[in-house]
């Protein structure tokens, strides 16, 4: 799966929302020694795991 380019402020967003639900127990979708939400959160990222949508304005 190819992953969609996101500028910094979406992945900022995007890595900060996923930290969230993982900070509240939401299920880790990779396997990972890391045990910070935002850490785990970029290594999904990175994977290209997270089902997170970006909808930008119409231009």
């Amino acid at each position: 799966m190819q992953q969609e380019r996101h500028n910094r402020y979406e992945k900022a967003r995007i890595l900060g929302a996923r930290a969230l639900q993982v900070s509240y127990g939401a299920p880790v979708l990779v396997e990972t020694e890391q045990t910070e939400p935002i850490l785990i959160a970029a290594e999904e990222y990175d994977a290209g795991v997270l089902p997170f949508t970006v909808k930008r304005g119409s231009q």
